[in-house]
Order: structure tokens, then sequence, then C-alpha cells
């Protein structure tokens, strides 16, 4: 390699691996959909959705999953729709949000990524509930970060609601942090294919 190459050659390596990736170019090639319709309707889609907030819903079985509509400019500065990750929610005695139960409780991480006594047992993108050890006390509100399986950290900021009966802690998150909620709802996404592959397929 010269000497006065921008990249090393294992630099080079990574982004070839990077875009050969399906995993990276599967959400662009799946969030992203074409409207056909006459330009009074694409007219009027396009003002309520850069106005108000549109979803998406699908119905299946007893699960139902809401998904975001946005309007995204590209580089040429024409406007496309695109799907965001969508809110799963399950039938009941009322409707709610679809909760993760993991397998495996993982500890919420703090600013330097350390492992705190808060274990994540379920999560949805609305709430979560924390074991703790049996001689602590809840904390009303708490501000740490969930990183399963290597995955990023992602942001969490809870309110407690109430103790369960199994002794775990309820909380609702806050959805102030779009981003990272956004986030979220994109590793509930990958979980839930996981559990429901035959609502995934093809």
């Amino acid at each position: 390699m010269q000497a006065d190459a921008l990249l090393t050659q294992d630099e080079l390596d990574f982004i070839k691996t990077m875009h050969r990736s399906p995993q990276l170019n599967l959400a662009d090639a799946t969030s992203s959909l074409r409207l056909n319709g006459g330009t009074q309707v694409q007219e009027l889609l396009t003002r309520l959705i850069a106005q108000e907030q549109v979803t998406l819903q699908a119905q299946f079985e007893n699960q139902q999953m809401s998904f975001p509509l946005q309007l995204i400019e590209d580089e040429f500065h024409a406007v496309h729709l695109r799907l965001g990750a969508p809110s799963i929610f399950e039938d009941g005695p009322m409707m709610r949000p679809w909760r993760l139960t993991l397998d495996t409780p993982i500890a919420l991480e703090d600013e330097l990524g350390l492992s705190t006594e808060l274990k994540v047992r379920e999560i949805s993108f609305k709430g979560v509930l924390l074991e703790l050890p049996d001689d602590r006390e809840p904390p009303k509100t708490f501000s740490l970060f969930f990183a399963p399986g290597g995955d990023a950290p992602i942001a969490l900021q809870g309110t407690l609601q109430r103790r369960t009966a199994a002794g775990l802690a309820a909380y609702r998150l806050s959805q102030r942090h779009s981003d990272e909620i956004e986030r979220l709802r994109q590793y509930i996404l990958q979980q839930h294919r996981r559990a429901h592959p035959e609502l995934h397929q093809d």
C-alpha cells in the first residue's frame, strides 16, 4: 500500500464487508415504499404526514402492528415515503404493547458501561419490568442503558408505575428521546421476527 494512502488495507476490507452485508442493505430495501395514485391523493397524504402522525395498521391473529409513515428527502430533493419500525401490540382483555420476555435477565448499565442491580425481565417500546435484589426498594425513576447481546446501548428513562405480585418493578418508558425509542422499536422488531418467523416470511 502506498505511504500516502488515505485508508489502510484493513479499513478497506472492513468497508467492503459492510457493503456486502445483506443485513445492512435489508433495512433500506424493505423500509421504502412507492406510492401510486392520483396527484390529489399523493398531495393529501403528503400534507397529512408532514403535519400529523399517520400510521399503517396490520392485524394478524391476536397481534397488531402499527407502522409510522415518514417523509424523507433524498440528495436530489425528491420526497419519499418510508415505513418506520412498527409498534407491536397484542390483544387480550385490553390492547397492550407486545412484550419481549428475556430468557436471561439483562442488567441495565450506567454511563460508564458498568452493570447495575436493575435487570430487565420483560421489555416493550412503552415499558419495562425490572428484577431487583430482594432487599432493594425500586427507584422512582431511572436513566440507564439497555445493551442486549452486544448491540449498541439504548438509553432508557423510566418512571415507576407499580410493584407486581412477583416482586418485579414495572416502569413506563419516557418517549421524549424519539431516536432511542426508535432504536428500541427496531430491536423489538428483530426479536419479534425470531419469536414469530411465520409472520415475517418474504
